[in-house]
């Protein structure tokens, strides 16, 4: 597995992402620990959570746990995985997303996802996403506080507009080391993103970075090319798609959500997927 840098942790080029292990269609809890498994098997050392995957309010921090238990059981060096969470979203169990960005609820929601973790200090801690009734500064600051007294090690923010990733920037004191937001061949909104964590030296951590191409018989303007270039090269749009991200930039690091384990080692492939210059060309411009 070729790897990349996080801050000061060199990760795995492809993640895991946790999410559709712990909301709605979730699998039972054996399949998502054997995905788990097969990608920490497979090389991956970043796997991101939230304590907002669940599905239920009664069971907040579902995947962190879910995270804490696959590691445990794991036969390999947990010691080397990186696990990200974030706080500030909240699901009251309607199906529906909310927020709180609150310092208050932030302090005290980090602390609860290192319970549930099970370690001293979470590795990355990132703000969910914004709250619009709290200035970000104030947000943000609490992740400087969690920073400074060492209940995280490294911080983040995720779904933020330029102007954020400059504000989050100052407010930490230069110590921001992600960025995630949705980025995927279909959605590509956050290119301007990209390029400004391209520039500052921030991972940029693309979630849903497949964002709908499994459905293959449905391939769009957006997928027709990822599909073409799979065919030439007998491997699935899958890895393509994630090739291509991986080539935009050495800051970029996808977290393709998984829950099962066949699809997270299709999806660790991608790490060693060389495309040319003229496939990147046609990717590129199929957006």
């Amino acid at each position: 597995m070729r790897t990349r840098t996080i801050g000061t942790a060199t990760v795995s080029a492809i993640g895991l992402g946790g999410m559709p292990m712990s909301i709605e269609g979730r699998p039972d809890r054996a399949r998502s620990i054997a995905t788990i498994h097969a990608a920490l098997d497979a090389g991956v050392t970043f796997i991101d959570t939230a304590d907002a995957y669940h599905e239920h309010a009664d069971e907040v921090g579902h995947n962190e746990v879910l995270i804490a238990e696959a590691l445990r059981s794991w036969g390999g060096d947990a010691s080397t995985v990186l696990v990200a969470t974030k706080g500030g979203h909240l699901r009251p169990g309607d199906g529906s997303w909310t927020q709180d960005g609150s310092p208050e609820h932030l302090l005290a929601a980090a602390q609860e996802s290192a319970r549930r973790l099970g370690v001293e200090a979470i590795g990355l801690y990132q703000l969910h996403r914004p709250d619009p009734k709290v200035p970000y500064a104030e947000s943000v600051g609490a992740i400087r506080d969690l920073l400074d007294a060492g209940t995280i090690v490294q911080a983040g923010i995720s779904n933020a507009n330029p102007e954020q990733i400059r504000e989050a920037r100052e407010v930490l004191g230069g110590r921001l080391v992600s960025v995630q937001n949705q980025f995927s061949p279909a959605f590509r909104s956050s290119q301007p993103e990209l390029e400004l964590c391209d520039e500052l030296g921030i991972a940029f951590l693309p979630w849903s970075p497949l964002g709908g191409i499994a459905k293959a018989a449905d391939l769009g303007s957006a997928f027709a090319p990822f599909a073409r270039v799979a065919a030439d090269r007998g491997v699935s749009p899958q890895q393509v798609a994630l090739a291509w991200q991986l080539a935009l930039s050495p800051v970029v690091v996808p977290i393709p959500g998984s829950s099962r384990p066949e699809t997270i080692r299709d999806s660790v492939q991608a790490a060693d997927l060389e495309l040319t210059a003229d496939e990147l060309a046609a990717l590129s411009a199929a957006g």
